[in-house]
């Protein structure tokens, strides 16, 4: 088995480089996917969410009301420290399931967006870094997502920095061009990717 950690700043285009690897066979876990799971209606997840803010927090469906939490714990360190000690152990434990699950000779995906801000590297055997210029994540956002350009600011600040993203890199993937440039990069990166698992496969026999 091959553990590969994705990640990319927002608007850098991660979740369609992860789409492609899935269609040549990649097994993707999708840490975003997966936090939402685990705060799901009857989950031990919500319940603890619950417990930690209170009420308030539900929708009056009793689903998580996502835009109110996150109102609450990023104007708040410690708060957002709480929510993370909840979330962050069950979306861990999820992914090794799923993980566990692939088999021996999968090539498994971690699409994990704070990658490099968590300093979750070394949990790879290699890191794929999606690249792009600040400039065309701003664009993207506010094009493609209809962001305003303060809040899409916003969030790319409270991302790691490009440096700090390329300085964890194994491959790098430079997004900064048209759609139609990136496939024929991700084929090449599917095919070292294939190169390193029968390698390791190979050495491990």
């Amino acid at each position: 088995m091959l553990k590969v950690g994705l990640t990319g700043g927002i608007g850098a285009g991660k979740s369609e480089v992860s789409r492609l690897l899935a269609g040549y066979g990649a097994v993707v876990v999708d840490a975003d996917r997966i936090a939402r799971e685990v705060v799901e209606p009857g989950t031990p997840g919500l319940a603890a969410v619950v417990a930690a803010f209170g009420e308030s927090v539900l929708t009056a469906e009793g689903t998580l009301d996502r835009p109110k939490l996150g109102s609450i714990v990023f104007a708040d360190p410690a708060k957002l420290q709480t929510l993370n000690a909840i979330v962050h152990p069950l979306v861990g434990a999820r992914s090794a399931e799923l993980e566990a699950a692939a088999g021996a000779d999968a090539i498994v995906v971690h699409d994990v967006p704070l990658l490099a801000e968590n300093g979750l590297a070394a949990l790879y055997d290699l890191v794929v870094v999606v690249d792009a210029a600040p400039g065309t994540q701003l664009a993207r956002l506010t094009a493609l997502r209809g962001m305003a350009g303060e809040e899409a600011r916003a969030r790319m600040a409270a991302q790691a920095t490009r440096e700090q993203r390329l300085a964890v890199a194994t491959l790098v993937i430079d997004n900064d061009g048209p759609l139609e440039a990136l496939e024929p990069q991700v084929r090449k990166v599917w095919a070292e990717l294939k190169e390193r698992e029968a390698a390791s496969g190979t050495a491990g026999a």
